[in-house]
């Protein structure tokens, strides 16, 4: 499974954007999907998750109210999004989707067995 995420860029404080991650090679539909960041010189952390239904879902308690995580599992074209609403400084970084084989929920980014490449969000003061 190869991962692209999208819609990552440069927002002012404040501001939206919604990102987007499509698989390649197989649906998306099969595995629970999560979102990971990492800013230059931390280490990576999890943004927000969600079981492979789409039923439940999950938040770190930095981007909880603000963010939104949702799926697509049409047949072919299965996709994970990530609303983030009132953006802050420090949610620059660059996000990477995930995909595990695992149906639950999934807050450890070990349990992951596919990862796209990254897109960067940059929110400016």
């Amino acid at each position: 499974v190869q991962l692209q995420a999208s819609g990552g860029g440069l927002v002012q404080a404040g501001g939206s954007l919604r990102l987007s991650c499509l698989a390649s090679g197989r649906s998306l539909s099969r595995f629970a999907l999560g979102w990971f960041r990492q800013a230059p010189g931390k280490e990576r952390e999890f943004v927000a998750a969600t079981d492979r239904n789409g039923g439940s879902s999950s938040y770190a308690d930095s981007v909880k109210s603000r963010v939104t995580i949702s799926r697509d599992n049409a047949k072919n074209t299965a996709a994970v999004f990530l609303q983030m609403n009132s953006l802050k400084p420090e949610d620059t970084a660059n996000y990477y989707c995930a995909a595990s084989a695992r149906s639950w929920v999934l807050e450890s980014g070990s349990t992951y067995d596919f990862w796209g490449q990254g897109t960067q969000v940059t929110v400016s003061s």
